[in-house]
């Protein structure tokens, strides 16, 4: 072998250690961190034993059957709201500066805030063309689905009676009655000219 040839081993077998080395004190390095996880998680659940195997076997259990609990709740409030169109709120009814109605302990401010608009309309009901029924279900869902979304302002509108039998409106003494005995309405005022006039109705509903 020549000196060259030799030469070149040498080196070879240098670069080797040195990789050797290198793995060596990388491996020293993820042992030391797994040792401080493994104390740390020690540390932090105390003391823990491996259970012996019991060589029994598990049993399937089934899981929950699936239940609308949101429409069975849905359900439960309407049963409790149950809305009478033979109910008279007329005494009820303040008639001041357009029509309107306030639950007792209501300061008469919100009554003047809400006709001002001060507070947003965050939902609309359109009752025009539905029968009574229809439209009572319709009121009672809206107002759950705006509770639910934590709404306090809403517009109902019932319509001017245009296209009724006679002119009337047939569902706006109906939506007062229904709203004065909703325990979520804590007011309602007829709606501003711009926001549907005697037609409509602007409810605040309980926070």
């Amino acid at each position: 072998m020549n000196l060259a040839s030799l030469a070149h081993l040498r080196a070879a077998l240098q670069r080797q250690r040195e990789d050797e080395q290198r793995t060596a004190a990388l491996l020293a390095v993820q042992q030391h961190q797994a040792e401080q996880l493994r104390q740390q998680f020690a540390l932090a659940v105390g003391p823990v034993r491996v259970l012996k195997p019991h060589g029994r076997a598990q049993p399937l259990r089934a899981g929950p059957s699936p239940e609308p609990r949101q429409t069975l709740l849905d359900e439960q409030a309407a049963l409790r709201e149950t809305w009478s169109d033979d109910v008279d709120i007329d005494t009820l009814l303040l008639t001041d500066d357009g029509l309107s109605y306030r639950r007792e302990g209501i300061a008469p401010d919100v009554l003047n805030r809400l006709r001002r608009g001060q507070w947003t309309i965050q939902a609309e009901l359109d009752l025009h063309g539905q029968r009574r029924d229809e439209a009572r279900e319709a009121l009672g869902a809206f107002i759950r689905q705006a509770q639910a979304k934590v709404h306090r302002c809403v517009r109902v509108v019932h319509g001017k009676g245009h296209g009724s039998p006679g002119r009337e409106p047939v569902l706006k003494a109906r939506v007062q009655r229904w709203l004065a005995q909703s325990q979520a309405v804590v007011a309602f005022t007829q709606a501003s000219g711009p926001q549907g006039g005697a037609g409509a109705l602007i409810v605040l509903l309980r926070g």
